[in-house]
């Protein structure tokens, strides 16, 4: 956010603790993720080229670099398993268009779901290794 200040000139419109509380709802999310990654995989070479292969997937197929709306319809089916596709959107809406809390609360209730789902799920999959 400095750089965008400082560089581009780009003043965010929304609140930061907007942003703040999405992004710790996200890397809860993303966290939960690396956890279920790490309990399917037997090493740890084999968790990390899972992560990095979904991760490259997860932001080709986000809308960062290419509009969601211009990709086929497997692709944006796709982009609702994504949770980077619900990040970069609420950015935009808090940066560019001022969003507050009520506005974005259908993207952080899907978060949440996200977060609570690969949790839950890297926890019941969880086996202990002698």
């Amino acid at each position: 956010l400095t750089i965008s200040r400082v560089f581009y000139g780009i003043i965010p419109a929304g609140s930061f603790l907007t942003i703040y509380v999405f992004a710790a709802v996200y890397l809860l999310a993303v966290l939960g993720l690396g956890l279920l990654l790490s309990t399917c995989s037997s090493n740890q070479q084999q968790a990390m080229l899972l992560s990095f292969f979904l991760m490259m997937i997860f932001i080709l197929l986000g809308g960062l670099y290419t509009s969601i709306d211009s990709m086929p319809e497997w692709a944006r089916w796709i982009t609702r398993f994504n949770p980077v596709s619900y990040f970069i959107e609420v950015m935009r809406m808090v940066i560019l268009k001022g969003s507050s809390l009520a506005d974005i609360r259908y993207h952080l209730l899907i978060m949440i779901g996200f977060a609570v789902i690969f949790n839950a799920w890297a926890v019941f999959s969880y086996r202990k290794r002698s």
